[in-house]
């Protein structure tokens, strides 16, 4: 992808040809492409993604001189993104293969292939700011992996005779925006614990327990109306019909919520903690970039 390119004309010995001589310094942004060998490009090269190459093109001058290549290493800001961005597909395809293999729950909710663990590393190699950065824009592509629960949620009907939009504005913020940046608290221990694999796994067990809370606070507010009925659906068991019957309907709402979201936040919690000690065992994985 070319960034920059200067026309700059001159005359230059015995070598001119055409009466027209002109150096072009381009300045490429190379990313797995590769320039062609053609009569006005000299020596095309397999390019390496990351790197930043300077040649310098002849157009009227013997092809023999005056070509250099420089690799100039991208600066960490560079790199900082396009790690992330690596992470947070990589997220994006355990989430699609954890919905291929396992289950849904029999209520509701989906476990995963440890796929927040990525985002939480982004924040361990990359410090929590960057982290909480990275998690805010995991949670924009968790809105539109989710675009029909979102779309439904601005519908009249969705939460019964509730303020829809206000109620609809809240379930985003709570349930994708919030629970999803939190993700990046992932390194919050990347400097208090000095074994890497017992950090890692303390930073995804806060992480993805705010995530938790999150979805706690948006069910008790939004969807605590359907805590009787969950209670008392056929297969579950019955201790939820002694709830129904001997709590009152706010904190049923909040028991509610806090099982119906448990039931596949805390195997998720358990499983992303155990693969954060595995993957910490990995060289070169996890470790403070900054």
């Amino acid at each position: 992808m070319s960034l920059l390119r200067y026309n700059i004309c001159s005359s230059h010995r015995k070598e001119r040809l055409r009466g027209a001589g002109c150096i072009r310094l381009r300045l490429s942004l190379v990313a797995l492409t590769r320039e062609p060998d053609t009569a006005s490009t000299v020596g095309g090269k397999d390019a390496h993604m990351g790197r930043l190459c300077v040649a310098l093109h002849l157009d009227g001058f013997a092809m023999r001189h005056f070509f250099q290549e420089v690799e100039i290493p991208m600066n960490n800001k560079t790199k900082r993104l396009t790690e992330s961005a690596m992470l947070i597909a990589l997220a994006v395809v355990l989430e699609f293969v954890g919905r291929a293999v396992i289950p849904p729950m029999p209520f509701g909710g989906q476990l995963t292939l440890v796929s927040m663990l990525p985002i939480v590393l982004i924040s361990y190699r990359h410090g929590v700011k960057w982290g909480l950065i990275a998690g805010f824009g995991y949670s924009l592509v968790q809105m539109a992996m989710g675009a029909d629960v979102v779309t439904a949620a601005f519908q009249p009907g969705y939460f019964g005779d509730g303020l829809m939009l206000f109620n609809a504005v809240l379930m985003c913020l709570l349930d994708y925006v919030l629970a999803y940046t939190l993700l990046g608290l992932g390194g919050l221990f990347r400097d208090k614990i000095s074994n890497s694999g017992t950090a890692l796994m303390a930073g995804s067990l806060v992480a993805l327990g705010c995530r938790y809370l999150c979805h706690i606070f948006s069910g008790y507010i939004l969807f605590g109306s359907y805590a009787e009925w969950f209670f008392t659906q056929e297969g579950f068991p019955a201790w939820g019909a002694s709830l129904v019957a001997s709590l009152n309907p706010g904190v049923l709402a909040l028991v509610y919520s806090i099982v119906y979201n448990g039931m596949y936040m805390i195997p998720e919690m358990i499983l992303t903690a155990i693969a954060a000690v595995l993957v910490a065992r990995v060289p070169k994985i996890a470790v403070k970039v900054n």
